[in-house]
């Protein structure tokens, strides 16, 4: 069988770039089991409230959902278990200098196959306060109002 060629996005997490501003993106693999492989390439996984935090020297991702496979039998996996996530030492090493700033953290924005490898999408984030996101979503209308009235103006109607 051929090897799937591209990126194929089983699930995001939309809620971490309204909580959080990115300061930087990471590619990370994970270490999983084969159920835990085939309930994503169903697209079923849910990344509501998981993070990833440094354990030991290593990455760890905590929290993510990723139900049993239907068809599994007592080598089924657990849901919510802590995944390890594979990274290159030096990437470890430059993640790991950046969360001692006070109120950084790793959070998950998306994961994906990449090639056929299982990939998580890692932000390196700080947390925003209320007032941040107000401005954003007064910002976010703003555009989209400019982008109709330029659309109306390309048409003819104003």
């Amino acid at each position: 069988m051929p090897r799937e060629k591209g990126r194929k996005v089983v699930t995001s997490n939309r809620r971490a770039r309204h909580d959080y501003t990115i300061l930087d993106t990471y590619e990370a693999g994970m270490a999983l089991t084969g159920t835990e492989v085939k309930s994503l390439r169903a697209g079923r996984a849910s990344l509501v409230d998981s993070f990833a935090q440094a354990q030991g020297g290593e990455l760890y991702l905590y929290g993510m959902h990723i139900p049993e496979y239907s068809q599994g039998t007592w080598t089924n996996h657990e849901p919510r278990r802590t995944r390890k996530l594979l990274l290159n030492r030096l990437e470890i090493d430059r993640l790991l200098g950046k969360l001692k700033d006070d109120g950084v953290t790793l959070v998950p924005l998306s994961v994906y196959f990449n090639d056929g490898w299982a990939k998580v999408e890692l932000g390196l984030a700080r947390g925003k306060k209320s007032y941040d996101k107000r401005q954003d979503l007064a910002k976010r209308d703003a555009d989209r109002e400019i982008q109709r009235a330029a659309g109306r103006r390309g048409k003819g109607m104003e």
